[in-house]
């Protein structure tokens, strides 16, 4: 062979490598991201043409793939669109699905999960088409109905939880939205109603529940009132505390004054107990005080303060800052300065009292079907997240949270029947609107099933606890009766 054929054949050469390493980069390094390229008509077809697996509450399907005759096969369907739509988010063809459940459990419900893998070599073998996993969530319908009807026209959100396993059973958030017009295979429609949905004011696009970030005034005096009792500052519930009309701040002029103007008790004193009844700002401004803002903040997060979540939705960290002065923890402590939180943390932290100060891992997929009913993932075994407080102080704060609602500003949670604990919260956050109204709460007291979290938007009124007490704590009401009553 003379020198040129053989370079000429070297060159072949490299050229066929070349081009085997190239195609193997496609099919296999590059093949999942080319496949989520949102430009890949193909793919999106062929994702389109597979029927989707089902998302089911309570025996329903609240999310279903129904076949079409178009190019597309199967239409994704929502039957009870405005009552799950912040959970189940929409599958749409010209907007993706960005939000929700179809994004999150995105591999689940299209057949493309890890742990599918077995099914789809099946279905290639026997020529049979693949289709998504039916996932069963952990919601009780009746609670969700009720936190949906209580909840109303006002803008907010509601969570329930199983103070036991961390199961959500509700999951609210208002303004709704429908998702089915923006899964239409009429792509102007389904454009158009994206348009509208993305801008609007209310943001019925925004999951409160777990993407909603608020201060959660008031009600952060139950972890204040954690903290004193697990460093020892109080020791039970009726340890004395300073409870003057006004509190004095160092480093500034301002200081913390009570709602009413006048101090919680005679000789500017009162009892742990009666300043959670009351909702005594400088009852808990002085607790701050003395626990100093980074005890405050550890406090908070045991409860979950700071932690990452996925539900599988991820949900936006709640948080207490860091480096606080004194005025700051004074401030902090009664849930104002920059403290912020979503009402599924508030939710955790009233189930992390009831169930003995241990905080379970919240999660909201009860089990995972293949297309013929078989289990593939199971019911999860309860995960704790964090002991938060001793069983002692969680006894402790559980009293104090009663006596809120039999003897103070919570008491439009009673159930007949039922010991109910729970504490208001008013939060302030722009000074030409009235604050957030907050109610956390749990029941039954003794041994309970169900803990809950509610904030109305704007719903407090200025000055007082009205606003928890009158606003949250009747929808807070209506959930716990509802679990209670299944």
């Amino acid at each position: 062979m003379n020198t040129p054929i053989r370079r000429l054949s070297v060159l072949i050469a490299c050229l066929f490598t070349a081009l085997l390493v190239a195609s193997t980069i496609v099919q296999f390094a590059q093949a999942k991201s080319l496949g989520a390229m949102a430009t890949n008509k193909r793919t999106l077809l062929d994702n389109y043409s597979r029927e989707r697996g089902s998302i089911i509450v309570g025996g329903q399907a609240v999310a279903k793939s129904v076949p079409v005759e178009d190019q597309y096969r199967f239409l994704r369907s929502y039957p009870q669109g405005e009552l799950y739509s912040q959970l189940t988010g929409f599958y749409s063809y010209s907007v993706g699905a960005p939000y929700g459940l179809e994004h999150a459990s995105d591999d689940l419900l299209s057949g493309d999960a890890d742990t599918l893998f077995v099914r789809r070599m099946t279905d290639l073998i026997t020529g049979r088409k693949t289709s998504g996993a039916t996932v069963e969530l952990t919601i009780d319908p009746k609670a969700q109905a009720a936190a949906d009807e209580a909840l109303g026209d006002s803008q907010g959100a509601v969570v329930a939880l199983d103070p036991k396993t961390g199961a959500i059973l509700a999951m609210v958030s208002h303004p709704t939205y429908d998702p089915n017009p923006l899964s239409s295979h009429d792509l102007s429609k389904a454009a158009k109603a994206w348009q509208s949905l993305s801008t609007d004011k209310g943001k019925a696009y925004l999951n409160r529940a777990i993407s909603g970030v608020y201060p959660p005034g008031s009600t952060f005096k139950v972890v204040t009132a954690a903290a004193a009792l697990e460093d020892g500052i109080a020791t039970d519930e009726g340890s004395t505390v300073p409870g003057p009309a006004k509190l004095d701040l160092p480093l500034t002029s301002t200081n913390l004054p009570n709602e009413n103007g006048q101090a919680c008790g005679p000789g500017d004193e009162t009892t742990l107990i009666h300043a959670l009844e009351i909702s005594c700002n400088t009852a808990f401004g002085s607790l701050g005080l003395e626990l100093g803002g980074e005890k405050l903040r550890a406090q908070a997060a045991k409860f979950g303060f700071g932690d990452s979540l996925q539900v599988p939705m991820r949900v936006a960290t709640s948080s207490v800052p860091a480096d606080l002065n004194a005025p700051q923890a004074a401030q902090a402590a009664i849930g104002q300065y920059d403290v912020r939180t979503t009402p599924l943390q508030m939710a955790m932290v009233a189930a992390g009292i009831a169930n003995g100060g241990r905080v379970m891992t919240p999660y909201l997929i009860e089990s995972v079907r293949s297309a013929n009913l078989d289990i593939i993932e199971s019911t999860p075994d309860p995960v704790e997240l964090s002991q938060a407080v001793s069983e002692q102080t969680a006894s402790t704060l559980t009293k104090m949270m009663v006596s809120v609602v039999q003897n103070g500003s919570g008491a439009r949670a009673q159930i007949d029947g039922v010991e109910v604990a729970g504490k208001t919260g008013t939060a302030q956050h722009d000074p030409d609107k009235p604050p957030h109204a907050w109610f956390i709460s749990f029941a039954p007291a003794t041994d309970p099933k169900v803990a809950v979290a509610v904030v109305v938007e704007d719903g407090g009124v200025t000055g007082s606890e009205v606003g928890g007490g009158r606003v949250a704590a009747p929808i807070a009401r209506e959930v716990m009766e509802a679990v209670l009553s299944r």
